[in-house]
C-alpha cells in the first residue's frame, strides 16, 4: 500500500547522479581509489568487532561500545561506497527511487545512532574518570545495553520521519542529483511541492540527534578534563587523559565534518567541493576511526596483535562467561 502511494506521488522512476561525472578520464582511479578506502573500512572495523569480541582484556563497557561504533560505520559505509563503486564503470550513474529512499533511510539511521552513541561514550569516559568508584553500578551490563538501544532507537526513529516525509514529496523533474549519494536536502531541491515540514523535521533532528549529543559531550569532557588536572601526579594525568584520546578524537572528527557537511550553503558551492566534503564525512571518517583506535590505544593494539586462530578458542568454549566478566 505504501509503495502504491509512493509511485502516485511521484513521476521520477530513477535518479541520476552527477558526482565525478565532470571528471570522466579519471573514473578507474576514482575506482581503486574507493575500492582501497572501503576495503581497509571493512578490514579495520572487522578487526576491532573480532579483538572485542575474543581478547577477555577488552570485555569493558568502552570496548563494548567501541564494537558497536565499528559495526555503525560498517553500515554507514556499506550504504553509500558499493553503489559509487559500480556506478563509475556505468556511462550513466543512477539508482532507483525505492533505491534512494532506502539509502537515505541507512545513512540517516547509521549517521543519527553514531552521534547518539558517541554521547553514551563519552558518559562512560565522564563516570571511569569522575566516578571510579560508582563505575560497575553506573556502568552495568543492563545500562550499556540500553544506552547502545537507546542510540539504535533515536537513529532509527529518527530515520523513520525523514525517510517517510521524503517519500510524500512530489518530485516532477529533473531527476539529476549533483552528488554520488542521496540525502534529503538533495530531495528536497528537487521537489516541485511543499517542504516546509521536511525542513522543520531536519531542524528538529540538527537540535535533538546533531547538536543535544554535542553539547553533552561537550560538558562531559569539560567536567572530565577538570577531574583530570586535579590529579596530582603526571603520571596519572597522562594515564587517564589517554582512556579519553581516542574518543575525543573520533567525536571531533564525526561532529567536525558533520557540521562542515551539513552546514554547507545550499548555492554558491562548487561540485569537486561539495563532494571532497561528502567524502571526508561518508567515507573516509569509517576508515578514520578503527585506524585511531589501533594507533593511540594500547589494550587495541595489543588484542589486534595476539588476534588469531588460537585467540578464539576460549572464546568459542566460554563466550558468554567471558563477555560478561567484567560485571563483576
Amino acid at each position: 500500500m505504501i509503495a502504491f502511494e509512493m509511485n502516485n506521488q511521484t513521476d521520477v522512476a530513477e535518479f541520476i547522479f552527477l558526482g565525478f561525472s565532470n571528471h570522466p578520464n579519471l573514473q578507474g582511479m576514482f575506482f581503486l581509489i574507493f575500492l582501497v578506502i572501503y576495503l581497509t573500512t571493512l578490514l579495520g572495523n572487522i578487526l576491532i568487532i573480532a579483538a572485542t569480541r575474543v581478547n577477555p582484556v577488552l570485555h569493558t563497557p568502552m570496548y563494548y561500545f567501541l564494537s558497536n561504533l565499528s559495526f555503525l560505520d560498517i553500515c554507514y559505509s556499506s550504504t553509500t561506497v558499493p553503489v559509487m563503486l559500480v556506478n563509475f564503470f556505468q556511462e550513466k550513474k543512477t539508482i532507483s527511487y525505492e533505491g534512494c529512499l532506502s539509502q537515505i533511510f541507512f545513512l540517516v539511521t547509521s549517521t543519527g545512532t553514531e552521534s547518539v552513541l558517541l554521547a553514551a561514550m563519552a558518559y562512560d569516559r565522564y563516570v571511569a574518570i569522575c566516578q571510579p568508584l560508582q563505575y560497575p553500578v553506573l556502568m552495568s551490563v543492563k545500562v550499556c545495553v540500553c544506552l547502545v538501544a537507546g542510540s539504535w532507537l533515536c537513529g532509527l526513529a529518527n530515520s523513520m520521519v525523514h525517510t517517510v516525509l521524503a517519500a510524500t514529496l512530489t518530485l516532477c523533474g529533473p531527476n539529476r542529483i549533483s552528488h554520488f549519494l542521496c540525502d534529503i536536502p538533495l530531495l528536497l531541491m528537487l521537489s516541485c511541492s511543499d517542504t516546509s515540514l521536511n525542513e522543520a523535521m531536519l531542524h528538529v533532528a540538527r537540535i535533538a540527534i546533531g547538536l543535544s549529543p554535542w553539547l553533552f559531550i561537550t560538558v562531559s569532557y569539560t567536567l572530565i578534563i577538570s577531574a583530570i588536572l586535579r590529579i596530582p601526579s603526571a603520571q596519572g594525568r597522562s594515564k587517564a587523559f589517554s582512556t579519553c584520546a581516542s574518543h575525543l578524537t573520533v567525536v571531533v572528527i564525526f561532529f567536525g565534518t558533520a557540521n562542515v557537511n551539513y552546514g554547507k550553503p545550499n548555492v554558491g558551492y562548487n561540485l569537486d567541493v561539495d563532494i571532497l566534503v561528502s567524502v571526508l564525512f561518508c567515507v573516509m571518517t569509517p576508515m578514520f576511526n578503527p585506524i585511531i583506535y589501533s594507533l593511540r590505544n594500547k589494550e587495541v593494539k595489543g588484542a589486534l596483535r595476539k588476534l588469531g586462530p588460537k585467540a578464539w578458542k576460549p572464546y568459542v568454549q566460554d563466550s558468554l562467561a567471558s563477555r560478561l566478566s567484567w560485571v563483576d
